[in-house]
Protein backbone atom coordinates (compact mmCIF):
# COMPACT_ATOMS: atom_id res chain seq x y z
CA UNK A 1 0.00 0.00 0.00
CA UNK A 2 1.55 3.59 -0.54
CA UNK A 3 0.10 6.37 0.65
CA UNK A 4 -1.22 9.24 -1.37
CA UNK A 5 -2.31 13.04 -0.13
CA UNK A 6 -4.64 15.10 -2.09
CA UNK A 7 -4.74 18.87 -0.86
CA UNK A 8 -8.10 20.09 -2.54
CA UNK A 9 -7.58 23.91 -3.52
CA UNK A 10 -9.39 25.03 -0.29
CA UNK A 11 -6.49 23.55 1.79
CA UNK A 12 -7.92 20.97 2.77
CA UNK A 13 -6.13 17.17 2.63
CA UNK A 14 -7.38 13.44 2.77
CA UNK A 15 -4.76 10.95 2.70
CA UNK A 16 -5.28 7.76 1.21
CA UNK A 17 -3.80 4.37 1.27
CA UNK A 18 -4.09 2.96 -2.33
CA UNK A 19 -2.75 -0.61 -3.49
CA UNK A 20 -0.19 -1.30 -5.60
CA UNK A 21 -1.15 -2.27 -9.27
CA UNK A 22 -4.20 0.25 -9.61
CA UNK A 23 -3.73 4.08 -11.09
CA UNK A 24 -4.21 6.92 -8.48
CA UNK A 25 -7.30 7.52 -10.17
CA UNK A 26 -9.08 4.70 -9.37
CA UNK A 27 -7.49 4.78 -5.51
CA UNK A 28 -8.98 7.78 -5.51
CA UNK A 29 -12.56 7.17 -6.62
CA UNK A 30 -12.36 4.21 -4.47
CA UNK A 31 -11.78 6.68 -1.54
CA UNK A 32 -14.20 9.40 -2.99
CA UNK A 33 -11.49 11.78 -3.31
CA UNK A 34 -13.36 15.00 -3.98
CA UNK A 35 -12.42 16.33 -7.62
CA UNK A 36 -10.88 13.38 -9.17
CA UNK A 37 -14.36 12.97 -11.12
CA UNK A 38 -12.76 10.07 -13.81
CA UNK A 39 -15.98 10.55 -16.78
CA UNK A 40 -13.86 8.19 -18.80
CA UNK A 41 -13.09 5.44 -16.60
CA UNK A 42 -9.47 6.27 -16.81
CA UNK A 43 -8.96 5.67 -20.46
CA UNK A 44 -7.00 8.95 -21.20
CA UNK A 45 -10.09 9.90 -22.89
CA UNK A 46 -11.16 13.69 -20.49
CA UNK A 47 -9.12 15.30 -18.26
CA UNK A 48 -11.20 14.96 -15.06
CA UNK A 49 -8.69 13.42 -13.30
CA UNK A 50 -6.32 16.57 -13.71
CA UNK A 51 -3.97 16.82 -10.69
CA UNK A 52 -0.78 19.12 -9.81
CA UNK A 53 2.42 16.54 -8.67
CA UNK A 54 3.99 18.38 -5.65
CA UNK A 55 7.16 19.15 -6.86
CA UNK A 56 8.90 17.03 -4.69
CA UNK A 57 7.55 14.29 -6.40
CA UNK A 58 7.58 15.46 -10.36
CA UNK A 59 10.67 13.24 -10.47
CA UNK A 60 9.03 10.05 -9.29
CA UNK A 61 5.91 10.29 -11.48
CA UNK A 62 8.00 11.36 -14.17
CA UNK A 63 6.18 13.81 -17.25
CA UNK A 64 3.53 12.89 -19.14
CA UNK A 65 3.70 10.68 -22.52
CA UNK A 66 2.23 12.24 -25.69
CA UNK A 67 -1.21 10.73 -25.46
CA UNK A 68 -1.82 12.09 -21.52
CA UNK A 69 -0.27 15.72 -22.87
CA UNK A 70 -2.55 16.20 -25.85
CA UNK A 71 -5.52 14.91 -23.82
CA UNK A 72 -4.25 17.22 -20.19
CA UNK A 73 -4.48 20.15 -23.45
CA UNK A 74 -8.54 19.70 -22.21
CA UNK A 75 -8.11 20.61 -18.75
CA UNK A 76 -8.12 23.69 -17.35
CA UNK A 77 -5.25 25.58 -15.78
CA UNK A 78 -2.51 23.39 -17.12
CA UNK A 79 0.96 24.10 -15.15
CA UNK A 80 4.55 22.29 -15.45
CA UNK A 81 3.21 19.71 -12.66
CA UNK A 82 -0.21 18.63 -14.29
CA UNK A 83 -0.55 15.18 -15.07
CA UNK A 84 -4.07 12.84 -15.24
CA UNK A 85 -4.34 10.35 -12.22
CA UNK A 86 -4.78 7.90 -14.43
CA UNK A 87 -1.85 7.44 -15.83
CA UNK A 88 -0.18 7.49 -12.56
CA UNK A 89 0.48 3.49 -11.23
CA UNK A 90 0.60 2.80 -7.91
CA UNK A 91 3.66 1.22 -6.22
CA UNK A 92 6.54 1.87 -3.47
CA UNK A 93 7.97 4.08 -5.25
CA UNK A 94 5.04 6.77 -5.15
CA UNK A 95 4.29 6.05 -1.41
CA UNK A 96 3.96 9.62 0.46
CA UNK A 97 3.03 11.32 -2.89
CA UNK A 98 1.72 14.53 -2.75
CA UNK A 99 -0.94 16.00 -5.50
CA UNK A 100 -3.52 19.39 -5.56
CA UNK A 101 -6.46 18.95 -7.10
CA UNK A 102 -7.45 21.86 -9.35
CA UNK A 103 -10.20 24.02 -8.57
CA UNK A 104 -11.86 23.86 -11.70
CA UNK A 105 -11.78 20.45 -13.60
CA UNK A 106 -13.66 20.87 -16.75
Amino acid sequence: MAKITFIQHDGKSQTIEAEKGLTVMEAAKKNMVPGIDAECGGACACATCHVYVDPAWTGVVGKPAEMEADMLDFAFDVRDESRLSCQIKVSDAIDGLVLRVPAKQF
